[in-house]
């Protein structure tokens, strides 16, 4: 089964690439790996939410916006070099905009790693680092960013 036919059972479609808030682009490829920028959780170009997780954000709720970011992070990849040439997910990093106190960061960006699981089975295991931040770009409560190796 291809990642589009994956992607189609599971009844994901993946967005439109987000458009960069600064000077960088989504992708890059160099060799046989894709490292994304940062990918916030844009809906339909705007911001799902804003706030910090552990007070104006519950961690579930950045546990989905976690989700999003990531299917943001595959469409960029996507419209590098085309979901099909995708090998398997190397490593994810994800910031998580945290208030005072909050410790709950892998969990939260476990909706980034348990998609990539969903999608890419074995293929999706990967390296990961989540940290708690004070602040991300436009006041997002978390965002995710991806090494892809590609065929």
């Amino acid at each position: 089964m291809s990642w589009g036919e994956r992607l189609a059972e599971l009844g994901i479609e993946l967005p439109d690439v987000a458009a960069p808030v600064a000077a960088y682009v989504p992708a890059v490829r160099s060799g046989s790996q894709v490292y994304t920028s940062g990918q916030l959780p844009f809906v339909d170009g705007q911001l799902a939410a804003t706030g910090k997780v552990g007070a104006e954000v519950s961690p579930e709720e950045a546990k989905r916006y976690a989700r999003t970011a990531a299917l943001n992070a595959i469409a960029a990849v996507d419209a590098l070099v085309g979901l099909e040439s995708v090998v398997r997910i190397v490593k994810v990093v994800g910031f998580v905009a945290s208030a005072e106190g909050f410790t709950g960061q892998p969990a939260v960006i476990n909706g980034a790693s348990e998609l990539f699981g969903e999608i890419f089975g074995d293929a999706g295991a990967h390296a990961r680092s989540a940290v708690g931040v004070a602040e991300l770009p436009l006041g997002a409560p978390v965002e995710v960013e991806l090494i892809v190796e590609v065929s």
